[in-house]
Parts: C-alpha cells; structure tokens; sequence
C-alpha cells in the first residue's frame, strides 16, 4: 500500500504482569486493570472504553502482536514506536515484549524506539509524589551500555530510518545533563558499528521551545501539542442544569473536559509545516481512567472528527521531502489514556478504517 505520510503509532508494552507493578499496585496489575475499573465521571461521559476484536491482550502472546501489526500495517500505519525504558545504570522495565519482537523476527514489521526517560512516581495510583523509579544520567559509560543493549534492534531490517538513519525519540530531551555529550557518542559509536548515524527526534511539549530543542543537537522535534487545549481554549463551566445532574448523580464538578470538536483546532500548528517539526494526531484522550478525572478529557472524539483531523495533519506535512513526511499518532494502544487506534466496542475499526481511506494513495 502505498501512503501519503509515513505514519508511526507509539505504542505501550504494558499489557503483561511485571514483578514491580505486582509490588506496587496489586499482583497482576497490567493497563487494563485501570481500563475496566473506570467509570462515567459526568453526563454523557463514555465509560469504560473497551477493546473489540483483540480482547485483553497480554503481549506476551506472539499471537496477539502478529494480529496487532496485521492490523496496523492493513490500514497503512508505517511502523510501532515502541516505548523503551532504561533508568540508568542497566536498570530497564517493561522490556520483554520489544525484545521478543527482535529476536523472533516477528512480526515482521517496522519498529523504533522511544526513550522514555523520566522518572516513575505512583501519583495516579493514590500514593502522591512517591518516587517508584528514579531516572538517572550516570555519564558516558552508562550511555554507552545503553547504546549496545539496543543496537541488534538498531541493525534489524525493520527498523525504521530517516533518510537511511535509524529514529529515536527522546521523550525529555532538556532533562539531560549534557545532551550533546549523549547524542555524539551515540551517533560515533553507530558509525563505529555501521551504520551512519542517528535521526534523533524530540518529543516536545510546548510548541513554542521548538527552536530551543533542534540547537540541542536533535534532527526533529516531535511537538505534542496536548497542553495547548487547556491553554488555548476557554476554561468548561457548568450550566446550571449541569450542576444539578452532577449533584443528582454524585458526579464531579471539576473534571478538566474539553470537547474534542474543539480541541482538534489547537491540536494541530503552523509549525508543523517545517521541515525539521512533526506533528502528533490525536485519535482520542480520556486519561480519566488512570487519573481519576484530574487530568483532561476530550469528550466526544468520534470517527468523522477524527477524518477532520487527520486531514488536517496530512495537509501541513504534504509538502516536505518523502523520507520526512512523517507523522505521529499518540497512539496504538494506551487505553488507560483513552487514546487509541485499536477496535473497541463503540466505533469497531472505525477510527483505523478513517486513516486508511485519508492516507491510502493507490
């Protein structure tokens, strides 16, 4: 299939029982356990949302990730950008599934790497500030292990490149000491090892620091514009009908919601157009399940608004050069954030079906 934009999809490897969040929240405890506890937390409010075809996964299963990447690539997803964690000093977690996909060489199907770098603290589980992982920066030594520990999946066929560069993201760009230190030594130790460097791309909150990003060192920057809603649109306010369902049906009266009608406007900037910024499309967003309602909610995301969007996006990228035509979809799979591609029980394959109508140039 041949596309308009090289789409790639994040994607969250916590869908299996791991010893920490046994230790931490409750034997067990995967993503869905957030996902099937949430509830409607005001009128209207679609909750839980739900997976259709694929079930409640666990990815341990190579089954499930063949199926999940059959269905990416039908509706013409390029690749997974898998988040990967390395906390310093070899500490790694939630590493089994991408290490999996490597080493089985299936499925065979385009994969890179996004550093989540920062540090875990359990406030959307109930225990406020308290620091679960550290994430560090012990030097270059450290930086080189970390290096070597990803390099058979940097040399895999699959990986996907940028103008023959394998991509990484970098979730906290600023927040290492020394970022250039790091991005030299690894784009040495890849031309030492064959390859010809990286394309390094930032994920970058606000927009407006874009600039201040790429002098870091980085080739891209990867704006995520979700701060935009609560700073760009009008603070919700109740009418006073609103109030009194709220109160009849104890529901909260301060959730951060947004209708994503209106959101899809700030979503998107002129920035994009630039050659070294990537956009991110939002198919969704309700993080009510992990947060309890204390961060924001797009309510009423639907398949059509979505075309709106991704019409939108497919627009600012149309005219740069083929290999960086890139865009980001935030993302495949994180329910627990209420932002999704996958099918689930309200829109079926609706919103993929969308995508691949947009993207698809045969």
């Amino acid at each position: 299939m041949k596309t308009r934009v090289r789409a790639i999809a994040y994607y969250l490897p916590q869908y299996y029982p791991i010893p920490e969040n046994d230790e931490w929240w409750e034997k067990g405890f995967t993503e869905w356990t957030n996902v099937t506890k949430a509830k409607p937390l005001f009128p209207g409010h679609h909750q839980p949302n739900l997976p259709s075809e694929l079930g409640f996964y666990d990815l341990r299963i190579p089954e499930i990730r063949q199926q999940q990447a059959d269905l990416a690539r039908e509706h013409g997803i390029e690749g997974f950008c898998y988040w990967h964690y390395w906390f310093g000093n070899g500490k790694r977690i939630l590493d089994r599934v991408f290490k999996e996909v490597v080493e089985s060489g299936k499925p065979n199907f385009p994969f890179c790497l996004a550093w989540a770098n920062e540090t875990w603290k359990g406030i959307w589980h109930g225990l406020n500030d308290q620091i679960l992982v550290e994430q560090t920066y012990p030097g270059i030594e450290d930086y080189t292990a970390h290096f070597y520990e990803i390099l058979p999946a940097l040399k895999d066929s699959r990986y996907i490149k940028v103008n023959n560069k394998p991509l990484f993201v970098i979730y906290k760009a600023f927040d290492i000491p020394n970022v250039q230190i790091f991005l030299d030594l690894w784009n040495k130790l890849a031309k030492e090892n064959g390859l010809e460097g990286f394309y390094f791309v930032g994920h970058l909150f606000d927009f407006r620091r874009y600039q201040e990003m790429l002098d870091l060192g980085l080739d891209a920057v990867n704006v995520v514009r979700m701060n935009e809603v609560q700073r760009q649109l009008p603070k919700p306010k109740l009418s006073l009908k609103e109030k009194l369902e709220h109160k009849l049906k104890n529901f909260a009266k301060d959730i951060p919601k947004y209708e994503y009608k209106d959101a899809i406007k700030v979503l998107l900037g002129e920035e994009s157009r630039y050659k070294n910024v990537i956009p991110t499309l939002f198919p969704n967003w309700d993080h009510s399940p992990r947060s309890k309602g204390k961060t924001l909610v797009l309510h009423d995301s639907n398949p059509e608004l979505f075309r709106q969007h991704l019409k939108d996006a497919l627009n600012l990228v149309q005219d740069k050069p083929e290999e960086e035509r890139i865009i980001f979809i935030k993302s495949w799979n994180e329910w627990a954030e209420g932002n999704y591609l996958e099918p689930d029980r309200r829109f079926g394959r609706a919103y993929l079906e969308v995508f691949k109508s947009e993207n698809n140039i045969d």
